[in-house]
């Protein structure tokens, strides 16, 4: 059988003559007039070479073969209606795993937050992080095309649009320096001096050749005194919690480890623009249920953050 001659009209008008075993209440039943009805019936009769409804006595009767089509046809109709209904997303039953990619520089102000808002809601829902400084990137930016279908959701700085993402702007954050409580030139730090002469740690990430805080110091015409480079912000202030050694990172992070690891930020002698985060999501999942709810969430962890500025220590003499 030629299913592309097939008019899916044909199966609606199928399952009402079956039901109703009567072409005019059947052509009631879908909104047809009779002769239109009449005329299903005569093409569904050619395509199944069967008569489907024939006349005994007064009345109208099915035929074997059409009775035989009550049940999977009512199941066929079930199936291609569900192809144009979204599928829905239930919090409190679903057990959906969503891939998030987030850089180590906001996992530790980010993760916590988020993980509480679902929690009570979502008991079942499973989120599997990776780091964005793992990921490879093409030359062009791009997330690579085999990484790009496994995530669901990304978090980055990254000002520009990313092929096939759309981006919404999560929060902002601005970069401080940070060193352990009791560092003896913590109050001095703020003088250019000072600055130039403290032992720095660098974050020197996947890809890049210089801590782009190094980038952009050396527009400013200056340079400071690496004495060790890592390649990630947790490394570095774990590093700097057990040294006198200074680190310019973003100030959220050093405030979400401060009690932990006894950190101290400070204001630098000189203030980079402020960062903005962004949240990113495949275009495909647009309109998906399960995509919206979670990304009503985190927006909404992005808003708290927003109403919380970073704060930096009055450091004594």
């Amino acid at each position: 059988m030629n299913l592309s001659a097939l008019d899916l009209n044909l199966l609606v008008a199928l399952d009402a003559l079956v039901s109703e075993a009567h072409v005019g209440r059947a052509a009631l039943r879908i909104g047809l007039s009779q002769p239109a009805m009449s005329h299903a019936l005569r093409r569904l009769r050619e395509i199944l070479h069967d008569p489907l409804l024939v006349r005994v006595g007064p009345g109208m009767e099915l035929t074997p073969r059409a009775q035989g089509l009550r049940a999977p046809l009512k199941q066929t109709l079930e199936s291609v209606r569900g192809l144009f209904v979204a599928d829905g997303f239930d919090p409190a039953s679903s057990t959906r795993r969503f891939a998030l990619m987030i850089p180590d520089y906001i996992i530790n102000f980010v993760l916590p937050p988020l993980v509480g808002r679902i929690a009570a809601e979502a008991p079942g829902v499973r989120l599997d992080v990776t780091p964005w400084r793992g990921a490879p990137l093409q030359a062009s930016g791009a997330i690579a095309p085999d990484i790009a279908r496994r995530i669901d959701f990304a978090f980055n700085c990254r000002p520009g649009a990313l092929p096939g993402f759309h981006r919404q702007r999560l929060f902002g954050d601005v970069d401080m320096l940070a060193v352990r409580r009791g560092h003896p030139q913590a109050a001095r730090l703020k003088q250019m001096k000072v600055f130039l002469a403290a032992r720095h740690v660098a974050v020197i990430g996947r890809g890049q050749d210089e801590d782009l805080i190094d980038s952009w110091l050396q527009q400013q015409g200056i340079q400071r005194r690496i004495a060790l480079s890592v390649p990630s912000y947790l490394q570095a202030l774990h590093t700097v919690a057990q040294s006198d050694l200074v680190a310019f990172v973003p100030g959220r992070l050093i405030a979400s480890l401060s009690r932990q690891l006894d950190l101290v930020a400070l204001a630098p002698p000189l203030q980079p623009e402020g960062d903005e985060e962004y949240l990113f999501w495949p275009v495909r999942h647009q309109n998906d249920p399960g995509s919206l709810w979670l990304r009503r969430h985190i927006l909404a962890v992005g808003r708290d953050l927003d109403k919380q500025k970073p704060k930096t220590a009055q450091a004594r003499r």
